[in-house]
């Protein structure tokens, strides 16, 4: 039993381990800035078109609430059918475009997982050049409680990558 134990520790000991902080990497690539700029774009645009998809369904609300008296009954369940179809369809479209597989998804994956991509490779590149065991990401949710500094690598990534 203790054998086992002593040899564990001279294993662990053996073993080398960095981290970095791949957020601070991504914020320093001017690239990924460029990324999460058109991605913003995109959300505004979005965002502006649900907005206005809401105020036709408001606008149309508020003109049947005025009419209301003035039809007949079959006219009535026509336009409130009208304006639950449009909420539905704006809501489908909200769906379509921030769901979970929406299209923002997509495009995030489109745009960030190349230079998501490009950080690993230069993480990997870095550990293999220098004998890393292991590399931690501080910026994951990984709970490190103390870090060395002197084990951080998030500066040579940012070289390795070009970010300034």
């Amino acid at each position: 039993m203790i054998a086992l134990v002593l040899a564990s520790c001279t294993f662990s000991m053996a073993q080398s381990i960095a981290y970095v902080d791949t957020d601070a990497v991504l914020q320093k690539m001017q690239s990924y800035q460029q990324a999460q700029e058109q991605i913003n774009k995109i959300v505004e645009n979005w965002n502006q078109e649900i907005q206005q998809k809401y105020k036709n369904i408001d606008d149309a609300y508020r003109a049947f609430q005025a009419e209301q008296v003035l039809l007949s009954e079959s006219e009535r369940a026509q336009r409130e059918e009208e304006i639950v179809k449009m909420e539905k369809e704006t809501r489908e479209f909200q769906k379509q475009k921030f769901g979970n597989n929406g299209d923002l998804s997509k495009r995030r994956k489109d745009l960030v997982q190349p230079i998501q991509d490009e950080v690993y490779a230069a993480i990997e590149e870095l550990a293999n050049r220098k004998k890393y065991d292991f590399v931690l990401d501080k910026s994951s949710g990984v709970a490190i409680l103390f870090a060395n500094p002197k084990y951080d690598i998030t500066e040579d990534v940012m070289r390795e990558v070009g970010a300034k």
